[in-house]
């Protein structure tokens, strides 16, 4: 039985830490869940990661689905959440609902969505049809960047008070959980003492409820973007592209492949072809 939304709210109050990697395909997805992470995060990231883009805005809801059915397919036992892509919850609510319904049936247990108290009534209603919904404060990687670009967020008394309204008007809203994404330390500290549901951290500080990072940030396997608040436990794409260099050089030389990756005929019928093809 895999995690839920309930046993994510209970760490909270267990004061205990959240692990959420985002995850995209089978492959991965399955070695995440195996490690015991505690929320697959099916992020719209992957459009940068997985399909190239310069940023999260061309992600459509097709491509969410199918990366959703993917992760889907291989969990066991986290809690999987997924990303509502750019104006897939905007223009309306009644968009909101239909597109987190996609989700759901995509095999996700609950959708993530950005924005602060302009999306409370769009939340309060995917929430009323019965679909968890987390939250995303902060710089909003959809909407931020059209106007700001990547900056820290919450780094004024009036922004951070913003922010500590949006969490609260979230919560009111009936999130379970509310990203925070490069928010000031600070000011994470203050929403995450304040609201009663787990913030879950990403470039925010240590003292969020949990924490999030791009699985291929981690594993060293993205270059494109290296933000500060990443962490690279292994720098995978040096060991992949040398890998790759020596497979090349075996095919090259013939080294690879050797008996041992070949099929073999049977002798007797190998001599009976030959006599029969005049070898």
């Amino acid at each position: 039985m895999h995690k839920t939304v309930l046993d994510i709210l209970n760490m909270k109050k267990e004061k205990k830490k959240i692990s959420v990697i985002t995850s995209y395909d089978y492959t991965l997805a399955s070695l995440c869940d195996k490690s015991g992470i505690d929320v697959l995060l099916v992020g719209d990231s992957a459009g940068m990661v997985m399909l190239g883009y310069e940023n999260t805005i061309p992600v459509t809801m097709d491509q969410m689905c199918m990366f959703t059915e993917a992760v889907s397919r291989a969990r066991e036992n986290s809690l999987l959440v997924s990303d509502l892509p750019f104006m897939s919850y905007q223009a309306s609510i009644e968009d909101a609902i239909n597109n987190s319904g996609r989700l759901i049936k995509a095999g996700a247990d609950a959708v993530k969505l950005e924005g602060g108290s302009i999306m409370a009534e769009t939340i309060s209603a995917i929430v009323d049809v019965g679909i968890p919904v987390m939250g995303h404060i902060g710089l909003q990687p959809q909407t931020t960047i059209l106007s700001q670009g990547y900056k820290v967020q919450g780094k004024t008394k009036d922004t951070a008070m913003r922010l500590i309204e949006d969490a609260k008007e979230l919560e009111e809203a009936g999130v379970f959980s509310i990203t925070l994404e490069m928010v000031s330390h600070e000011v994470a500290e203050i929403i995450s003492e304040t609201v009663s549901v787990p913030t879950i951290g990403i470039g925010s500080g240590v003292n969020c409820d949990g924490q999030v990072l791009v699985v291929q940030d981690l594993l060293g396997m993205y270059d494109k973007i290296k933000p500060k608040f990443a962490k690279r436990y292994m720098n995978l794409s040096e060991d992949i592209v040398k890998s790759l260099e020596n497979y090349k050089k075996d095919v090259e030389s013939g080294v690879f492949p050797s008996e041992k990756n070949w099929f073999s005929m049977d002798d007797k019928e190998l001599k009976k072809l030959r006599d029969q093809i005049g070898s």
